[in-house]
């Protein structure tokens, strides 16, 4: 269980650079092909050695003990090739054809794939950095508050300065405009006075 930061990696496999890799390669396939297929147990042993996998070192066994065999079938065979029949000829050249290429395709093809799995496996992620937790409210500083507060409320509406006021209009005081009523009500009643005191003159 680890903290906080980048989680350590794992360390990777020690590969050899592939100048290295096919630089063996050549020389265990053409000590194999020198040898006519009886040192084809190098390179498997290379193999085994390599994968550590049960079934490469079983191959192993089955090719020494080929290889073994040939080498007695050889050392059997008489001095002179005349003296040898054709069926002891096509069985040792097809013994030896058959182990070189046997040896030879399995060991390039499994170690090539070895290594190029290693490759894809031991190539390490892009490290991506933590993101950072927003910071709470209450670790801000009390300006910054402020300015976030002032930049949330709304802007208050400002007053044109071309546009006119016009003042309100003074209501007329109450008892004035009575008075006015009674006078005027009083010229009404003593002009219809006159005008039938004039009737009953006439």
């Amino acid at each position: 269980m680890h903290g906080y930061g980048p989680t350590p990696q794992q360390q990777t496999t020690s590969r050899p650079s592939p100048a290295t890799l096919t630089t063996v390669r050549v020389i265990l396939v053409t000590v194999t092909v020198l040898s006519c297929g009886l040192l084809g147990w190098v390179a498997m042993l290379r193999l085994a050695i390599v994968t550590r996998r049960p079934r490469d070192w079983v191959l192993l066994v089955v090719v020494m003990v080929l290889n073994a065999a040939l080498f007695a079938f050889i050392v059997g065979t008489p001095d002179d090739p005349d003296d040898m029949s054709d069926a002891s000829v096509l069985l040792m050249l097809l013994w030896i054809v058959a182990l070189l290429a046997g040896v030879i395709t399995y060991y390039l093809y499994v170690e090539i794939r070895h290594y190029s799995s290693l490759r894809s496996l031991g190539s390490p992620a892009p490290y991506t950095a933590p993101a950072h937790p927003a910071p709470l409210p209450y670790q801000q500083h009390p300006a910054q508050q402020q300015q976030q507060h002032q930049q949330h409320q709304q802007p208050q509406p400002q007053p044109n300065p071309y546009t006119v006021q016009t003042p309100p209009p003074t209501p007329t005081p109450a008892p004035q405009r009575l008075d006015q009523v009674r006078a005027e009500l009083d010229e009404l009643s003593d002009y219809l006075r006159k005008e039938n005191r004039e009737g009953e003159g006439r």
